[in-house]
């Protein structure tokens, strides 16, 4: 006979906070007071549907369960038991949480259905009921309450942690993509202020390539690691760490690099908590790029919640390089829906589509960096410029912008820009500038209001999933080929 076993309860702490440690499917070994071990077998992520984790109680039965769904807009999961010393047949469980609305609670709903032996109904059920149930709920209270963001100031520090083992994407030498070598590493505990991520996805960027060539060796001292952002979950806190704990998703940008790991301890101010609905590998495409887009257009381009198409009146002409790029989609779409003019360059006609499916109401293709002329004819000059490309868009830059135009020199793709002599500027009274996005977050408060304009565009619409061109961290050097190659289109992303 099939049986139902239903518990559920309160657990004083937010819906995000819980769901980020039960979504882990093998995070119960830190958490319930049954288990021994655990680990998902192969190479699966712990959150990816399909993938078994394998774990040993502490009286010695083993059991290899399922994770069937995992649903992070509903906080809902299913999983079922494939093989177990004990024995539960046909085991099926859901797991659901949802909001309490008098205060920031959470209520957790956990129901299974299976059958057992003859003769071992009611002590099985009750080992559920119980030993599962009853037994997961206090015991993930306490592990919530141990949380470094709820410990008081005069709390225990936390115990030690050992190091992890981990794999990089390491440079020993300045030059070519080749010679971005795999290689084997281990990851000291966090220090004071730091916390320690269990990285699944990691952004790549342009900048990258400029490191990796040697262009700023201060920047990135031999032997070193690329990489400037990446998303995953948190392992553990270092002291004085308020506000992140074990289990919870996370993504990072920060200004020094380090990224291409699967492993990494980074400041805890560099940190936004990741909502359900945005991915590891969209957090990585999105993040850096995204706060690079709300800067360009927000504070550069002056072109804040308000602005727009009010009463028919033209918006801002914004002339967009590498349009198809991960930035330029990015740009292309917020800027079009800030009802700005966008006239984007790029080098095919297939990016070309993409750019113009993206918000780009102009494109001009060309791969010799000749596009003033036709910006000129097309809307009388630009009143902001976005440039990626360097030194040879120069000359071609200046003349496509109109009198009192911005121009924004965000990267130098065909080399190092000559400097740019003020005589020049002020015969056609521009205004120039080389942002860094780090500028525009050394406060936490920037960070986290940037963070959520990034993700509500993301909801509304506004800006569109990423394109996203995916890689192993092994093949760190195939993407930064393929980033160089200007054959990419979107976000690339190495997956640890």
């Amino acid at each position: 006979m099939l049986q139902t076993v239903t518990r559920s309860t309160i657990i004083d702490a937010p819906i995000e906070r819980v769901w980020a440690v039960l979504r882990d499917f093998n995070s119960h070994d830190q958490w319930h007071p049954a288990i021994a071990s655990s680990h998902i077998e192969g190479a699966d992520r712990s959150d990816q549907p399909g993938c078994v984790r394998s774990f040993t109680l502490k009286d010695g039965n083993r059991i290899r369960e399922q994770l069937l769904t995992l649903d992070d807009r509903e906080y809902k999961s299913t999983y079922c038991i494939v093989e177990s010393t004990v024995p539960l047949q046909r085991y099926v469980a859901t797991l659901t949480l949802k909001p309490v609305t008098d205060g920031n609670r959470t209520f957790w709903h956990w129901q299974s259905s299976f059958s057992t032996p003859p003769g071992q109904e009611r002590e099985l059920r009750d080992m559920v009921a119980q030993g599962v149930y009853e037994a997961g709920f206090a015991s993930l209270r306490q592990h919530l309450a141990r949380g470094a963001d709820l410990r008081s100031p005069g709390a225990a520090p936390m115990p030690t942690a050992l190091p992890v083992a981990a794999r990089c994407a390491r440079l020993r030498h300045y030059g070519g993509a080749g010679l971005l070598q795999a290689e084997h590493i281990d990851v000291a505990a966090p220090g004071p202020g730091e916390v320690r991520i269990r990285q699944r996805a990691i952004g790549v960027n342009y900048f990258d390539v400029y490191l990796r060539k040697g262009w700023m060796p201060e920047l990135l001292p031999l032997p070193g690691v690329l990489g400037m952002e990446a998303a995953g979950t948190v392992l553990d806190v270092g002291a004085g760490v308020t506000g992140f704990m074990s289990g919870e998703r996370v993504a990072y940008l920060g200004p020094q690099p380090g990224a291409y790991c699967s492993v990494r301890c980074v400041p805890a101010a560099w940190l936004v908590r990741l909502p359900p609905a945005v991915d590891d590998d969209t957090a990585a495409a999105l993040l850096l790029k995204g706060l690079t887009a709300d800067m360009l257009l927000r504070d550069l381009g002056q072109m804040g919640s308000g602005a727009g198409n009010a009463g028919g009146t033209p918006g801002k002409r914004v002339l967009l390089h590498a349009a198809a790029g991960g930035v330029g989609l990015l740009v292309a779409a917020w800027a079009s829906r800030l009802g700005a003019t966008v006239i984007g360059t790029t080098s095919s006609e297939e990016k070309a589509r993409i750019a113009r499916e993206h918000g780009c109401q102009h494109v001009i293709v060309t791969r010799d960096y000749q596009f003033a002329d036709a910006v000129q004819q097309l809307c009388g000059g630009a009143d902001l410029v976005i440039d990626g490309l360097g030194d040879a868009a120069r000359e071609e830059n200046y003349k496509a912008l109109a009198p009192c135009g911005h121009w924004v020199s965000l990267g130098q793709a065909s080399g190092a820009m000559q400097p740019v002599h003020p005589d020049w500027l002020v015969q056609k009274s521009l205004s120039f500038s080389r942002p860094v996005i780090f500028a525009y977050l050394t406060q936490a408060e920037q960070l986290q209001r940037r963070c959520q304009r990034l993700w509500a565009a993301l909801a509304d619409g506004s800006i569109r999933q990423p394109m996203i061109e995916r890689y192993s961290l092994d093949a760190a050097d195939q993407a930064h080929e393929r980033l160089e190659s200007r054959q990419s289109v979107g976000s690339l992303v190495l997956l640890a």
